[in-house]
């Protein structure tokens, strides 16, 4: 489930106080485990998603209806480099937020970085009724088949991966919690 033991040794490093970043594909649980995570440990959860809403005014299907991708990731990149200025935070980014190659290393140098996956059947499942992903305009399905086979290689920097498929929430942040402790 979780990387390999040289992995999970290197973690040792980085818990403390310092931040957890979670990252990965749209729906595998990113903001509820981040939420479980956050209060377990008395940190500030930041959603990355929400900030950029609140700081455009705007939704993000609003944000790439109007301005396009690039826009939006300059955003979410200015907002991450904010973001985690100050520790003591579960953070959970946007699927994208990995694609700009300055977000892997500033998250790697302020925190754990926990990749989250989840089967591509579970991910259709999750988001077959979410209206609100822009990139998934059209065939749900095809769209999530495509980010995930362009995305195949963005989420191998983090420190540990977990695969979320048909475990609760709670179940994951327990996963991640016995990393970060150490």
């Amino acid at each position: 489930m979780a990387g390999d033991t040289e992995e999970l040794e290197s973690m040792s490093n980085i818990t403390g106080n310092k931040n957890i970043i979670l990252v990965g594909m749209m729906a595998t649980g990113k903001t509820t485990v981040g939420a479980l995570l956050a209060e377990e440990l008395g940190y500030d959860l930041v959603d990355v998603d929400q900030v950029i809403v609140e700081t455009e005014g705007r939704s993000i299907a609003e944000i790439f209806a109007d301005e396009g991708e690039e826009y939006f990731r300059s955003v979410e990149s200015n907002i991450l480099k904010r973001v985690l200025q100050a520790e003591r935070r579960v953070i959970s980014t946007g699927g994208g937020a990995v694609l700009a190659p300055g977000n892997t290393s500033l998250m790697l140098d302020k925190g754990l970085v926990v990749a989250l996956t989840a089967a591509i059947e579970e991910i259709i499942a999750r988001v077959s009724v979410d209206h609100n992903r822009p990139l998934l305009a059209g065939n749900a399905e095809e769209r999530v088949r495509h980010i995930m086979e362009s995305r195949r290689e963005a989420y191998r920097f983090a420190h540990c991966t977990v695969d979320t498929t048909g475990l609760s929430a709670a179940q994951v942040s327990q996963h991640i919690l016995l990393h970060y402790r150490g």
